[in-house]
C-alpha cells in the first residue's frame, strides 16, 4: 500500500499561491471570481489533501483542483441562470437611441451608394452568414472574385464611415 503524501505545510502553499492566481487569472475574467477560486482551491487542498496520489506533484494536483473548481462553479452558474430565467419577467426593449438611429440610417445610405455586385456579396456574407464558397456557388462566380468585392466593399464603406466623421477642428496659437 502507497504512503500517504506529507500534510500540506503553510510554506509549500504560500509559494504556490502566485502561480495559482496567475491560472485562475486566467480563467475567471473578473478578479475578484478568480480570488475566489484560489481561495476554493486551497480550503479544498487543506481539507482534501490527502486524496492526492503524489507527494511530488502537489502543483498539478492544485491546478487540476482549480481547473475542476472552476468547471463547477460555471456548470452551476449556467444551470442558476437558466433557472432564474423561467421566473424573471421579460423587459420591454427599449427604444434606440438617437444615435443610434443616425448611425443605422448612415449606414443604410452608404451601403445602397455601393455597386449591386457588392451589396449582393455583403448580404450574403455578412448578414446571411454564407461562406465564401457558398456566395460563389450562389452568384455563380470564383470564389477569389467574391473574396475581391468583399474587400472593395468593405474598403467602400470605411471610406464612407470616415467622410461622415466631422474632421478635428484646426487649433490655433494664441500669442
Amino acid at each position: 500500500m502507497p504512503a500517504s503524501p506529507p500534510p500540506l505545510d503553510d510554506e509549500t502553499l504560500r509559494e504556490l499561491i502566485p502561480r495559482l492566481r496567475r491560472f485562475a487569472r486566467s480563467l475567471a475574467a473578473d478578479p475578484a471570481a478568480a480570488d475566489d477560486l484560489v481561495q476554493a482551491t486551497l480550503e479544498r487542498a487543506l481539507t482534501r489533501g490527502t486524496s492526492r496520489r503524489n507527494e511530488d506533484a502537489l502543483q498539478p494536483w492544485l491546478f487540476s483542483v482549480l481547473y475542476r473548481q472552476f468547471i463547477d462553479d460555471h456548470r452551476r452558474a449556467v444551470r442558476w441562470k437558466r433557472i432564474a430565467s423561467l421566473f424573471a419577467t421579460e423587459d420591454e426593449p427599449r427604444p434606440p437611441t438617437p444615435d443610434q438611429v443616425f448611425d443605422a440610417r448612415t449606414s443604410l445610405a452608404a451601403f445602397s451608394h455601393l455597386p449591386t455586385e457588392q451589396r449582393a456579396l455583403l448580404m450574403l456574407v455578412s448578414v446571411e452568414g454564407l461562406g465564401y464558397r457558398e456566395a460563389a456557388d450562389v452568384l455563380g462566380i470564383p470564389i477569389g472574385t467574391v473574396m475581391s468585392r468583399l474587400s472593395r466593399a468593405r474598403q467602400a464603406l470605411r471610406a464612407m464611415d470616415e467622410e461622415k466623421m466631422p474632421a478635428s477642428p484646426v487649433l490655433r496659437v494664441l500669442q
